[in-house]
């Protein structure tokens, strides 16, 4: 169930666009699976991720001198947390294109926060939540620990051009293991509001997308991504 939490930050416009930019390959597994994939939150790229800043970690080392399995429980924790990250965006970003598309052939979902959270299925059992990722100064900076879910909605300011919205799942109430990841159910037709194909494909890959979309039911607006269009002079 997605669990609307006060202490996570989310913008209460639900008209926010946001993005998620992805291979077809990916995207099929969208559409014919109906359900979003979530990776293992210790298996993304960033290190740091669902790790504390350096003046947490150290109030936490304090109070963990009579309580050794208090870290270890925040270690273990990265194990049972699944995330969804989606790019905030008025327009399209030419560097998430660069970022998370191989070649010319990626595509690019536009959805919004309202649809987001209404795409998620309520019969889901996990707790869920949705929340804007602050970007701060790990040397620096307090993360706050009285939530197990805050680790996972702060990253270091190098990441600050991903403007990341975050799905969490948490599983630690489950006795499910994580490889590297969950796919959990959506409603594809409420999350998906438009799909933009990438600025250097060729035509007959949006033939080719148009006419997979199609044959599995859906009937999504699709457009080529008009970073490439033509200059006017």
């Amino acid at each position: 169930m997605y669990y609307n939490n006060l202490n996570i930050k989310l913008t209460e416009n639900t008209d926010t666009v946001i993005w998620k930019y992805l291979d077809l390959s990916k995207f099929l597994d969208l559409l014919l699976s109906q359900k979003l994939f979530m990776s293992r939150s210790d298996k993304f790229e960033d290190q740091y991720e669902g790790t504390f800043s350096e003046p947490t970690y150290e109030e936490i080392k304090k109070l963990a001198i009579n309580n050794p399995d208090f870290i270890n429980y925040y270690k273990t924790h990265r194990e049972k947390i699944a995330i969804s990250s989606w790019h905030i965006n008025e327009y399209e970003s030419f560097a998430m294109w660069q970022i998370f598309t191989q070649n010319s052939e990626g595509l690019a979902i536009q959805s919004t926060i309202g649809r987001l959270q209404k795409s998620l299925h309520p019969e889901t059992n996990f707790k869920q939540y949705i929340g804007e990722v602050n970007y701060i100064d790990y040397k620096k900076e307090y993360i706050p620990f009285d939530d197990s879910f805050f680790p996972f909605l702060f990253k270091r300011k190098s990441f600050q051009y991903e403007r990341e919205v975050r799905v969490i799942t948490d599983v630690t109430e489950h006795n499910i293991k994580l490889n590297d990841g969950l796919k959990i159910n959506v409603n594809i037709n409420e999350l998906i509001e438009k799909i933009y194909i990438h600025p250097k494909s060729e035509n007959w890959y949006k033939n080719l997308v148009i006419e997979l979309v199609k044959q599995l039911g859906f009937d999504f607006t699709i457009e080529k991504s008009d970073l490439e269009s033509d200059i006017l002079i």
